[in-house]
C-alpha cells in the first residue's frame, strides 16, 4: 500500500520530536553527571617531630557525607566520618621510637565528590642512650654481709621451688588474672608444704609512676618488697625477674630495639636493685623471663640485654656487689640454649651467675589443649603409664631417654663449670575432662612425669621450680588453694617432694 505526502509529514514531525526529548534527556544527564560536591582539607600535607603530637585540619563538604581513613595505625584521627558543613578534625601521631622517619597517607572520601588525600610524614626518634635519667643516684660501698655464697653453694641450699604464677605479672594488676593478693599465710604453706624457694615472675613497665623517665612506682617496689620479705622470714630463697611484662624485652630483641631496650633495662634494674639491696643471699635477681630467640644475631642482642642488667645492679653496690645474678637462655629453651648461649656476659665478680632455662616437654603432654596439624595432645607419659585403650594419647617422643639427654646438655654446658642452671619453670597441665581409668592413668602418669623431672634435674645440678598459676580447674596447673592456703592437688606435691628422695 502506498503512503500518502500526509503520512510522510506525520513521520517527519514525530522524527524530530523524539530527537528533541533525547537530546533534552540528555543534557539534563550531563548536567547532573557535572555537578559535583565540594570536598576540601585545609592542607594536603602535614609533617609531625618523632615524638607524639597533633594537628587540626579543617574540612569543609556540601556532600552528604563524607569518610577518612589512614593508612597506618600510628595516625589517629579525632573524627572518621562527617556530613555537611565545615569541621575541624584533630590527626595524632603516636611517637616515633624508631630511628627512620615514617610516611602514611589520610584519605578523605565521599561518593558524591573526587577524593582527596593528605600526605603525612613523621621524623625519626632521637638516640636513646640517655633517654632515660641514672636512678643510680645512691651507689654505696660493696657489702659482703650475707652474702658469703658463690652461686653454687647458693645452688647447693636450693632443694625444691614454686612459681607465683600469674599475680604479681598479671596484666592490670596483681588480682587481675584471677588469683588473691598473695599473703604471708600462703607463703608460710609453701614453705611447710616442702619448698624452700620461691620465684616471683613481676611485671614492671606497666606500674610506672612516669612512661617517658621509666620511673617506677614507689609503691608497687614496697609491694614486690614486702612480698620478698615473706619469703625471706621462712628463711626461703627467692628470684625476682622481670617477667613478660608486656613484652617489650622479650618480644624485641632485635638491632632495631636494642638501644631502647638497653636504655630501659638499665633504669628498671638500677631501681629495682636499689629499692631491694638491703636483702642478704636470699634474694637473686634474673634478667629476664622467656626471651624470644631464634639465632646467633638476636643472642648476641639478648647477651648485651644481660650485660646491662648485670651492669646496673652491680653499680648500686652494698649487697649489690655480691649478689647471684640469673640470666636466660634463648626463649629458656634447652636445646636453643646448647646451640646459642655459647658465651655468657661478663661479670665483675667472680663465680655468681646461673643460667635459666624451663621445661615444657613434651608439650602435647605437657601443656598442649587441642589437637594440631602438627599433633595431638598427649594423655600419658612414660614407662609403665601407657594406655592399652587411648592407645592415640599415649606419649610418642619426650619421654625419659629425652629428659635425661636434655638435662645433661645443661650439665655438660654449665654446671660442670661452675655455672648452677636453675630450672625456673616446668609442670603439666591437669585434664580433668577425663574420666574413670582414663583420668586415673593420666594423674598417675603426671604424678610420675613431675616425680621424674624433679629427679632428673637434681641428678644433674638443675634446680627445679615448679609452674604454679592459681588454677584449680581443667588444665591448671595449681597446687594450692590460693583462697585459704591450703594444698589443693595432693598428688602432684607428693610427686614433687618423691623426685627429691
Amino acid at each position: 500500500m502506498r503512503k500518502s505526502l500526509k503520512d510522510y509529514t506525520l513521520s517527519i514531525v514525530l522524527s524530530f520530536a523524539f530527537l528533541g526529548v533525547l537530546a533534552c534527556s540528555s543534557d539534563k544527564e550531563t548536567s547532573q553527571e557535572t555537578t559535583v560536591k565540594t570536598l576540601t582539607a585545609s592542607t594536603a600535607k602535614v609533617d609531625f617531630e618523632s615524638k607524639e603530637n597533633a594537628v587540626d585540619v579543617t574540612i569543609t563538604s556540601d556532600a552528604t557525607a563524607w569518610s577518612l581513613s589512614s593508612s597506618a595505625s600510628w595516625i589517629k584521627v579525632s573524627q572518621s566520618a562527617g556530613t555537611k558543613g565545615t569541621i575541624i578534625v584533630k590527626i595524632t601521631a603516636l611517637e616515633n621510637a624508631e630511628k627512620t622517619a615514617r610516611t602514611a597517607v589520610l584519605t578523605l572520601s565521599s561518593n558524591e565528590s573526587k577524593s582527596v588525600t593528605i600526605q603525612v610524614s613523621q621524623a625519626g626518634g632521637t638516640v636513646v642512650a640517655g633517654l632515660y635519667p641514672s636512678y643510680n643516684t645512691n651507689p654505696i660501698a660493696a657489702d659482703q654481709t650475707g652474702m658469703a655464697s658463690t652461686a653454687v653453694q647458693l645452688a647447693a641450699k636450693i632443694k625444691l621451688g614454686w612459681n607465683i604464677g600469674n599475680t604479681l605479672e598479671a596484666t592490670g594488676g596483681e588480682t587481675a588474672w584471677g588469683n588473691p593478693k598473695v599473703t604471708k599465710a600462703l607463703i608460710d604453706a609453701v614453705k611447710a608444704n616442702g619448698f624452700n624457694a620461691v620465684r616471683i615472675p613481676c611485671s614492671w613497665n606497666q606500674n610506672l609512676e612516669n612512661a617517658a623517665t621509666a620511673k617506677i612506682k614507689t609503691d608497687w617496689l614496697n609491694r614486690v618488697k614486702e612480698v620478698i620479705q615473706y619469703c625471706v622470714d621462712n628463711d626461703m630463697y627467692v628470684l625476682v625477674n622481670i617477667h613478660w611484662d608486656g613484652g617489650w624485652l622479650e618480644n624485641n630483641i632485635t638491632e632495631a630495639k636494642k638501644e631502647e631496650n638497653n636504655a630501659k633495662q638499665k633504669a628498671f634494674w638500677e631501681q629495682i636493685a636499689t629499692h631491694l639491696r638491703s636483702f642478704d643471699e636470699h634474694l637473686l635477681f634474673a634478667s629476664a623471663n622467656e626471651p624470644a630467640v631464634e639465632d646467633a644475631a638476636q643472642m648476641a642482642v639478648l647477651n648485651s640485654y644481660h650485660q646491662t642488667f648485670i651492669d646496673a645492679v652491680r653499680s648500686t653496690g652494698g649487697k649489690n656487689a655480691y649478689r647471684t645474678l640469673v640470666v636466660q637462655g634463648p626463649t629458656t629453651d634447652i636445646e636453643k640454649t646448647n646451640k646459642l648461649m655459647t658465651t655468657l656476659p661478663t661479670d665483675k665478680v667472680a663465680s655468681r651467675m646461673m643460667v635459666e632455662v624451663h621445661y615444657y616437654s613434651p608439650w602435647n603432654f605437657a601443656g598442649l589443649t587441642k589437637d594440631e596439624t602438627w599433633g595431638k595432645m598427649f594423655y600419658y607419659w612414660g614407662a609403665g603409664f601407657h594406655s592399652t585403650t587411648d592407645t592415640e594419647r599415649n606419649a610418642t617422643w619426650g619421654e625419659e631417654a629425652d629428659l635425661e639427654k636434655n638435662f645433661k646438655l645443661m650439665k655438660t654446658q654449665f654446671v660442670d663449670k661452675g655455672i648452677p642452671v636453675l630450672l625456673g619453670e616446668f609442670g603439666a597441665i591437669r585434664r580433668t575432662t577425663l574420666t574413670g581409668d582414663a583420668l586415673t592413668l593420666h594423674l598417675n602418669s603426671r604424678a610420675y612425669y613431675l616425680k621424674t623431672v624433679v629427679k632428673t634435674a637434681k641428678a644433674n645440678g638443675l634446680l627445679p621450680f615448679y609452674w604454679d598459676e592459681g588454677s584449680k580447674g581443667n588444665n591448671g596447673f595449681g597446687i594450692f588453694n590460693r583462697d585459704d592456703n591450703t594444698v589443693f592437688d595432693t598428688k602432684a606435691l607428693t610427686a614433687l617432694k618423691e623426685g627429691l628422695l
